[in-house]
């Protein structure tokens, strides 16, 4: 395995451990969240330099896209959960509230 996809690899899963074993406060899991799409962003704009397709070139773009619009609802969510909650610990949070 080459050192690159390693990286990658190591990226995606100490962020995902992140997102598992950290969820104390809203902002870490949407952090956690960001560096993993990051980590997929990379991995997918140099996949198809790897492999010499032209044809894969627009879906790091897509990617990308889908990924700012995740940060804006996530951020928004955020700060609707600590104006109706006044923080953004994850344990005031309940579903079944709502």
């Amino acid at each position: 395995m080459p050192l690159l996809h390693l990286s990658f690899y190591s990226a995606f899963t100490l962020s995902s451990l992140g997102l598992a074993f950290h969820r104390a406060h809203f902002i870490s899991a949407l952090l956690c969240l960001e560096s993993m799409m990051l980590s997929m962003y990379v991995a997918l704009s140099t996949w198809p330099v790897e492999n010499q397709t032209p044809s894969l070139i627009l879906m790091p773009i897509f990617m990308l896209a889908f990924s700012a619009c995740e940060a804006g609802t996530g951020l928004a969510m955020l700060v609707a959960s600590t104006r109706t909650h006044g923080s953004d610990h994850l344990q005031n949070l309940n579903l079944l509230q709502c």
